[in-house]
Formats: C-alpha cells, structure tokens, sequence
C-alpha cells in the first residue's frame, strides 16, 4: 500500500461538523489500491465502550487518488477516531494521528474535540436553488435616457473599453419580466456605484449610486420589484481598491505626506504620483485603481459599514466581491460577522479564480465564483483540449477541496465580463454550448448565466465580451433561448438536481455520465461529447423517463446517444 498517498487532517475539508449531531470525515488514498475504508470511532472521554465502526464510500476518483467519505456520529459531539484501509491483497494499514501504521494503538486516534454550535457553517437556505443571472449594466437595457452619460453611443454600437451606452437600473427593472418568464431567480449587478467608468470597478463613492444608473430610490424600487416576483438581488462590492477620484485618494494627493489617508494606501515613496504609480494598485500598475490597506482600522470600519449600509437601505439579498483573495482572511472574517448580524440569510460570493480552500471553510465565503469549473468545462465541450478523464479529474480534486455544502453554493459560470464568451471560445459551435449548459444545469452547484448568453451572444476578450444585450428577436438565438428555458424548469422541477449526491458512473474517451440521488429520487446525466453515435454500458437495467424528450425507455444495461446528445433520465 502506497502510505504515501494516505491523507485525513482534522480540518476541514477532511473533518468538519456537518451538523450539531453529524462529523463528516473524508481519507485520501492512492487511485484504485485500497477496496475498503473503515472508520473506527467513539466518543473521546467513553474509554471503556468499544468503538463503532463504519464503512466509508467512495466519493471522488481524481487524478492520482481516490477519497473516502463517512457521516459518524456520538452522543455528546466529542470524537477519537481512527481509520482501517484494506487493500486488494487484504493488507490493512490503520491511519491515526502518528500516520498510516502497520498496527494500530487507540491512544492515538485522532480528536475532534467538540462541535460547538458558534463554529458550524450554515448553509445560505436558499442559495442551493438559485439559478444566477449576471447583468453588467451599462450594456444591459436603456430605461431612462435622460439620465445617459455625455457622449453615450447608440445601443447595439462598437464597443470599446471607453464607450458607454446608457443602460441603467430602469432599464433592469423594465425587463425583469423577461427574467421572470427566463426563470432565474437570483440577479446579480456588477458595481453600480459612482464611478467614471462604464465597468464601475475603480469606485468614487461607495454611498451613491452612480447618476448614470439612477438613483438610490430607483436601487430600491429594483430591490422590491425583484423580492416580489421571487427572485434575489446581489450587487458587487470593490474592497481590493478605490478609484484615483474616492476622496482619500484625493486627499493622499492632495497633502502627501500629512494626509490623514495616507495609511489606507500602500504608498512606495512621497510625493506620490498618478504618472510614477509609485504606490500599490490592482492589477499591473493600473493608476485609477490604487489598492486600499484594509488591516488599517479605519478603513476595515469605513468598509464594513458600506457592506452593512446597502443590506438596510435597499434591502439587498448579499454581496459579490471583487477580487477578494488579495484581501487578508481577517477582514472576510470581520466582513461575514457584520452581514451576517444584519441578515443571516444574506449570501457572501467571492470572486477567486482558482483553488480557494482557506476562504471556504466556514468562517468567511460562502462559495465563489468557481472560474475551474469554467475552465474544465470550456476545455472539455468548448476546445475539446481534453477527454472526459482529464475533465473527471479536474472536476473530482475541486469537489474535494470543500465542504460539501461549500460545493453546493458555487456558482457554476461557463463565462462572465472577465472571460471570452463561451460560445465564442467553442468556435460558434453551438452543440458545444448546448452540452456546457446542460452540464451546468445538472452539477452540483449554482447554475450561472451571463446576460446574452441565453440568445446566443458571441465576444471575445474584454471588451467585446460586454456588448450591448440583443433585445431584437430577429437577432436572437430564439432555439438556444427555448434550450436554457428547458433546464432552467428542469431544474426547478427535479429537487434531485438541486440537493442530490453526485456520483459518477460512466467516464470514457469523450463520454460521461453522473448520477444525482436525493431521498428516493435518482436522476442519471449522460454526455456524449463526441460527433458520433455513441453506445455505452450503464448500471441500468429497467424503465427510466427521459425528461428533456418526456417519453418511457427501457434500459438493458447499455444506451446510445446520437452525436453531441446529452440525455437526462430519472430512475423510477
């Protein structure tokens, strides 16, 4: 047995309460070595009582490892465990807080204290059943052209990174209809706040609404209309850095040295100058948006009281925010106390474009944006850079990097106004988007649509990724609209999709197939990414209802899929 490969810590992802009365523990080992996991447990202080044992199940095989996963149980929350790993030729190596050992001495299990109620996550109650809609304002709907900007373009015209054309919160609050009749339910802005930018990420003031997108009341009218037709609104907050224009910045260049701002910046050497750069900003020396130093108190308070302000004054349902992991942990902590205490249900997303572990763990997000799904998905039916093993793999290690109520609140995108279009990425091909957002749709996970993407928009990179939303019919892709329409009632219709375990079942050259189970309801995913017919082999054998095509089929342990077909099939 490969010890090597061997791996639990008594932190989470590897041990965590799901409950007050539930530890979820989770064992690494090296890919296909070890046929069975078991976990011997008790409650610490009860020396005398035998332990109990549990079978652990496979829950991931990913890349060079498979991982193990167990719910446990004692009376009074305090655990000492200790894991038994059987191999294929009935070698067994026992895991405990001295590694993997040949033989086992109880006194040193593993410990898992105590489950205090004040440490355990709780979940967002009813984040798991959004379906997620990103609007970028200015290009999403023109409501009130009194209030454009000065040398705004006529909509649908060349973009730039510089243009603008007058979209606004009217105009979202004019087509929420049509969002009610796409059937999202969670509506997501980018910054809406004063700014001289069409994008809004370099912010002058964090307590107005820029005049180009209306007016606090128009902010809250949207709110209202948005909670009245069932749907939930986040607006995205920039903490990272301010704009060159918000007043302390101002102030920093206005009286150098003597500024009572100064410390709410990484400044390199005074005088400090827009043309030297000669302080810290976002991203590679980008002037107008100089990083703010959020360990200063007086910042962290001037922050945490913007997040806490919108949450009262118009009633938002939670934040997005923009490039969170450059900001230390401690704030995030800080940041989730104060929303929390003002509405515990408000939801925490975080834009990190990678593996995000240490932001996940409870104390701080709720989930982010989860840019690796995005690119597993975008190589695999996008490029077809990759088989569905590699793409398996990919999918699996992210899966086991969090809790699994962690996975269930990621917001599963295929793009966004920081990424090429996915259809623009797959080549036009629209089969290729077809299987992504199907794919989207039944994973573990928020689905996520970028506005556009459900009439068939194209753009590449920024800025042409944040063209003005097709508003014309003739213009739309009227079948892909009717496709998003399809399995965003799917998903609605089948709570399995929503809260299910997954489980994979098939993964082949380009094939994969899931199943999702939750109570007695078993959905099963069939993708056939290749542009040929394709019969694989199933752990089927029976009736099943096909549900994008609502007709019986009666499985003999195989299936064929037609070219570029996905099938959705619920177990009766």
């Amino acid at each position: 047995m490969n010890k090597y490969a061997i791996y639990h810590s008594t932190e989470a992802p590897y041990a965590y309460a799901k409950d007050m009365d539930t530890l979820t523990l989770r064992v690494r080992t090296a890919k296909g070595e070890v046929k069975k996991c078991e976990v011997y447990y008790k409650d610490k202080y009860m020396e005398k009582l035998p332990f109990e044992i549990k079978e652990m199940k496979v829950v991931a095989e990913a890349g060079l490892f498979d991982y193990f996963q167990a719910n446990i149980s004692v009376k009074r929350n305090r655990y000492m465990y200790y894991f038994k790993l059987t191999d294929k030729d009935n070698n067994v190596t026992y895991l405990n807080e001295r590694g993997a050992k040949s033989d086992n001495i109880e006194a040193y299990s593993y410990i898992y204290p105590y489950i205090a109620k004040e440490d355990l996550y709780e979940e967002v109650p009813w984040l798991q059943e959004a379906i997620a809609y990103q609007i970028f304002p200015d290009r999403f709907c023109n409501g009130d052209p009194t209030i454009n900007p000065e040398g705004v373009l006529p909509w649908g015209g060349k973009v730039t990174l510089n243009t603008m054309f007058g979209g606004d919160l009217r105009g979202v609050i004019e087509k929420l209809d049509y969002l009610e009749e796409l059937g999202v339910n969670l509506v997501y802005l980018t910054p809406i706040f004063k700014s001289n930018t069409a994008h809004k990420y370099n912010t002058s003031d964090y307590f107005n609404i820029d005049p180009q997108f209306g007016t606090v009341e128009v902010a809250k009218e949207l709110v209202d209309k948005c909670h009245e037709k069932g749907m939930k609104i986040v607006l995205d907050a920039v903490f990272n850095h301010s704009g060159d224009d918000f007043f302390a910045f101002e102030d920093v260049l206005e009286n150098q040295e003597d500024s009572k701002y100064k410390d709410w910046y990484f400044i390199d050497s005074f005088p400090v100058s827009k043309e030297k750069i000669n302080y810290y900003t976002f991203g590679p020396n980008h002037s107008n948006m100089p990083k703010l130093n959020t360990n200063n108190k007086e910042l962290r308070e001037y922050l945490l009281n913007v997040g806490e302000y919108w949450i009262k004054e118009i009633g938002i349902d939670g934040w997005r925010l923009d490039v969170c992991d450059e900001i230390g942990h401690d704030f995030w902590r800080d940041f989730k106390k104060r929303i929390k205490s003002v509405n515990s249900d408000a939801v925490i997303i975080g834009e990190i474009m990678h593996e995000a572990n240490s932001f996940l763990k409870g104390d701080q997000l709720d989930g982010i944006m989860n840019y690796p799904f995005k690119n597993a998905v975008g190589d695999f039916f996008g490029h077809r850079y990759i088989n569905a093993n590699e793409f398996s793999n990919i999918l699996g290690l992210n899966r086991m990097l969090y809790m699994d109520s962690i996975t269930k609140q990621m917001w599963n995108l295929i793009d966004s106004h920081d990424t090429k279009r996915f259809l623009t990425e797959a080549g036009n091909d629209v089969g290729a988007m077809k299987l992504a957002v199907a794919f989207q749709f039944t994973y573990l996970g928020i689905p996520y649509i970028y506005y556009g993407d459900e009439v068939g928009m194209d753009g590449g990179d920024d800025p042409q990724n944040r063209k003005c939303m097709v508003w014309d019919k003739e213009e739309q892709n009227l079948e892909m609209l009717d496709y998003y329409k399809k399995f965003i009632k799917l998903r609605k219709e089948n709570k399995v999709l929503v809260y299910g375990d997954y489980k994979e079942i098939y993964c082949e050259d380009n094939v994969i197939a899931f199943s999702r189970r939750y109570n007695d309801d078993i959905c099963i995913a069939i993708f056939n990414n290749n542009k040929s017919p394709e019969t694989i082999k199933l752990p089927l054998i029976g009736k099943v209802q096909d549900l994008l095509n609502d007709k019986s089929l009666i499985i003999d342990g195989e299936i064929t899929l037609e070219s570029m077909e996905v099938k959705i099939l619920k177990v009766n």
